[in-house]
């Protein structure tokens, strides 16, 4: 995680959020009532996904089984009939 000022953050602003987006590197800006986090819009979408995920119940239990699967019983994607 990059960490920065809010002087520093406000005068490198564009190149700040371009790398952000571009590398999904979450940039730390303090200020002096406390700090923020900015985080590219796809990471952002991800955790709110995983939150939800794990908020329903039955569906965490099931992702937790999934995981333990072996990859080999899966069929490859295009293999699948849609």
């Amino acid at each position: 995680m990059l960490k920065t000022t809010v002087t520093h953050f406000r005068k490198e602003m564009f190149k700040m959020l371009e790398h952000t987006i571009t590398h999904n590197e979450p940039i730390q800006i303090s200020t002096p009532n406390g700090n923020a986090v900015l985080v590219s819009e796809d990471d952002y979408n991800g955790m709110i996904e995983t939150l939800y995920l794990h908020s329903v119940s039955k569906l965490k239990e099931q992702l937790y089984r999934d995981r333990l699967t072996s990859t080999q019983t899966f069929v490859p994607e295009d293999e699948v009939e849609w």
